[in-house]
Order: C-alpha cells, then structure tokens, then sequence
C-alpha cells in the first residue's frame, strides 16, 4: 500500500474512469475538489486514508469524499469504474470515506452510467445519479474500517501486519522486531486504535478474507491462508464482525461479480 505520509497529489481530473488494474497495483496518495464513488465490477480495491483503510470487492461500493487523502492497491485482476461527484450532489453523503452495500439496483444504475458515458448533466445522467444516490441513502454501511496508527512505532508493527496477516507472531515478538516493548506498544493500541492488538490483526484478516472469500476461494482454504487456527474460529470470527457467515458471503459476492 502506498504510503500517505508522502506529499499527496492534487488530482482535477472529473471525467468518469473505467480501468483495468493488475493484481498488486498501486495508486499513489492523492485527493480531489469533487466527491469519488469506487467499484469494482471484478476483483477487489483496498483504500487507504488518514483515518483507516477499507476493502471494496464485487459487492460493495466505495465513496471517497472531496479532498479526502486516499491511496489504493488492487487485489487480483480489479476491473474498476471511478464516478466524480460534484460537492454540490454530496451532501447526503457521509463526511468520512465510508463503503456501503451495493444493491442490484445500485450496481446496474452505477454501470449504466459508467458505461454510456454520457456527461452529468444530460437528464438522463441525471436520472441515473439520482437512482445511485437515493441507493446509496438506504444502503447499509460496511462496518469493516481499519483504523491506521500515525506514532511511528506502532505503524512499525502494522506494517509487517499490512504485509502478513497470517503471521503468527506475538506482540512482543513483533515489538522486538520493530524495537518497541510490548507494554508500549499495547499501550498505544489501545489509546491510539481503540481496540487491542488481537482485535486489530483479526479485523485486518477479515477484510483480507473479504477479498479471498469474494475471488471464489473456500472458506476452509481462507482460514488457514490467512493464519486462523482452525476454520470454525474462522466463521466465529468473520460471522460476528461481517453479520454473515463467510459461506453466505462468498456466494453473494460471487454473484455480484458475475453482474458486473
């Protein structure tokens, strides 16, 4: 992922984007004027902010709002379609970058118009943002933020996580690595992260069986890649943070990938 601690790039480009990005790529911090809504007709995007990180496969959609820092990495092949907002049609949107359900309908308004390229301000562009938009007022929110630290010894730590979730190392082991003590380090989890160092790393690998899970990977296969001790802690784990079980989100993510 790449770092938003580099100098980020003032973007003015509003013209709508439809790109296909290797497995891997990133884009570089950066933040616009206007508002962004993200989706990924295949594959799966992870965007980084100042606040947290979120992943957005098939099934959901992500909104970036104006002059919200952000960069990106995509998980496999990521077929993704990129709408600029004007601030004067986002005020019914959150204030922070947020990820939310797509809804069939949400997901054909949103290709329709990515895909006819019409300009906004045709009457039928219009009907088809305000489609989006009233979709996007119902639909429900992706709880699944991860929050990022900002002192450099706790980044220090997430780092190797961000890199392998999977690792099994303790907090003072990875403290040894990174040179910080484990009572420091548990510290800062809990006064910079809200929450302890076990929740974090189990929520940075849910959102990476998010991205798994939504690529047709198994759920036994996903528990054991990403590092559970078995897959039944896995469906706990995954059931109590999503409100699903990783079976029933696979299939609908699959779904949504093949209306894509």
């Amino acid at each position: 992922m790449p770092d938003l601690n580099d100098e980020p790039s003032f973007c003015t480009d509003e013209a709508p984007l439809s790109a296909l990005l290797a497995h891997g790529a990133d884009v570089a911090a950066h933040f616009h004027d206007h508002g962004q809504l993200r989706y990924a007709a295949r594959g799966a995007l992870v965007t980084a902010t100042q606040v947290g990180t979120w992943v957005a496969p098939a099934s959901r959609i992500m909104w970036v709002p104006p002059f919200a820092v952000h960069s990106s990495t995509a998980y496999g092949e990521t077929d993704i379609r990129v709408l600029s907002l004007p601030v004067t049609l986002t005020g019914q949107l959150p204030a922070e970058p947020s990820v939310f359900v797509a809804s069939a309908l949400l997901r054909e308004a949103y290709l329709a118009l990515m895909n006819e390229g019409e300009p906004l301000r045709s009457p039928r562009a219009r009907l088809l943002v305000d489609v989006v938009l009233a979709e996007l007022a119902r639909a429900a929110q992706e709880p699944l933020r991860l929050p990022e630290p900002s002192d450099r010894r706790l980044k220090a730590v997430t780092d190797l996580l961000h890199t392998d979730p999977a690792s099994p190392a303790t907090l003072a082991e990875l403290g040894h690595r990174t040179g910080a003590s484990e009572r420091t380090l548990s510290r800062l989890f809990g006064s910079e992260l809200s929450m302890s160092f076990h929740q974090w790393r189990t929520l940075l690998r849910t959102q990476r069986a998010l991205i798994e899970l939504s690529e047709g990977a198994s759920v036994t296969d996903t528990a054991i890649r990403l590092g559970w001790a078995n897959p039944s802690s896995f469906i706990d784990a995954f059931t109590e943070l999503v409100g699903q079980t990783p079976g029933r989100y696979r299939s609908s993510a699959r779904s949504s990938r093949g209306q894509g």
